[in-house]
């Protein structure tokens, strides 16, 4: 089993669906599991840290667990079958208990739980992304984490002539 880091809930485009991101932790490849919208939120909550004014049903059961004395020792991506992930949630090390692989991805991050890939699942669906991609990828969102809605307000650059904004000091009076 190969462990993987969750990176987070991207959408694909042009068809909006989200998906769920994951890293191989000692390697390169990166394996995007497509998910359904209430799982997508889910799992962004727990990465953000949201706690909800009721608990989601992950939340019930991470509670559950700890009611009952019991811990989700890790998650395992399991199989690959007619474009669907199966998982499987391991309990106190060795009680095994099937689960959609969103399902159980949203209870590892509550719980602080790893979550391991089968190898051969890796070998079949996962994507390489080349350093550069990924630096690029890394610059593109840092540059969305600083932009702001009123960068983009206004004609475009390409429509100014000199001196057109207001803001710049060869403005002609």
């Amino acid at each position: 089993m190969r462990e993987v880091d969750v990176l987070g809930v991207r959408v694909e485009m042009p068809t909006n669906h989200p998906i769920v991101l994951l890293r191989e932790r000692d390697g390169g490849r990166y394996l995007p599991i497509w998910i359904g919208a209430a799982e997508a939120a889910a799992i962004t909550y727990a990465q953000q840290g949201v706690v909800p004014p009721r608990p989601l049903t992950h939340d019930l059961m991470r509670d559950l667990l700890a009611v009952l004395g019991h811990e989700l020792t890790e998650v395992r991506i399991v199989a690959l079958k007619d474009s669907v992930f199966h998982a499987a949630l391991i309990i106190d090390g060795k009680v095994e208990v099937g689960s959609r692989a969103s399902d159980a991805i949203a209870l590892a991050l509550r719980t602080g739980a790893k979550v391991l890939v089968e190898p051969a699942i890796l070998d079949e669906a996962a994507i390489v992304v080349s350093s550069e991609e990924d630096d690029e990828v890394e610059r593109f969102k840092e540059f969305l984490d600083h932009v702001s809605a009123e960068d983009f307000e206004g004609p475009a650059p390409e429509s100014q002539e000199p001196g057109d904004r207001p803001d710049r000091p060869d403005r002609p009076e």
